[in-house]
């Protein structure tokens, strides 16, 4: 059985393309298996009910990341980005946040806006090489073993980003 990077390298590209109903049940498994408190079911349902920029990220047939991103007033909300873990550090998710970044664009949003853990390095290495700076923290925003763990909000301005055609 090949190991996740020999897929990488031997399967066709990673694809991002919109997320379907179908798509729920591998991207519920993917966000439990990532986090200590996931989305549910419902919530990813409702996200794409409502018309929310939902993606995925494929492999062949196999979803490895998805993203969720609501649009209005003005500003983009990046709301969820996961990439399963055996394909991190790969350029995927850099890929997917562009492409994120790129729809608010198109949809005339004049900043982007996310949360993240400060325990989650990693991620804020990434949103920092993309442009975003941190604006603020949100006290208590997340649930955490223990009681609650703040948030880092960060913020990209897309004014003024010319959006590619895709």
């Amino acid at each position: 059985m090949a190991t996740a990077p020999e897929l990488l390298e031997s399967a066709p590209e990673a694809h991002i393309r919109p997320m379907v109903d179908p798509d729920i049940a591998e991207v519920v498994t993917m966000e439990r298996a990532s986090y200590q408190f996931p989305w549910s079911e419902g919530i990813f349902r409702d996200c794409l009910r409502v018309g929310y920029i939902c993606r995925v990220v494929t492999l062949g047939k196999q979803v490895i990341g998805y993203g969720v991103m609501s649009v209005g007033a003005g500003e983009a909300h990046i709301l969820n980005v996961c990439i399963g873990e055996a394909f991190r550090c790969r350029g995927i998710g850099r890929r997917l946040l562009e492409l994120l970044i790129e729809r608010g664009t198109a949809a005339g949003m004049s900043e982007a806006f996310l949360e993240v853990r400060p325990s989650n390095t990693a991620a804020i290495r990434l949103y920092l090489s993309l442009g975003f700076e941190q604006v603020g923290m949100r006290r208590g925003y997340y649930q955490a073993l223990g009681g609650r763990e703040d948030a880092a909000v960060l913020k990209l301005t897309l004014r003024g980003r010319r959006a590619r055609s895709s």
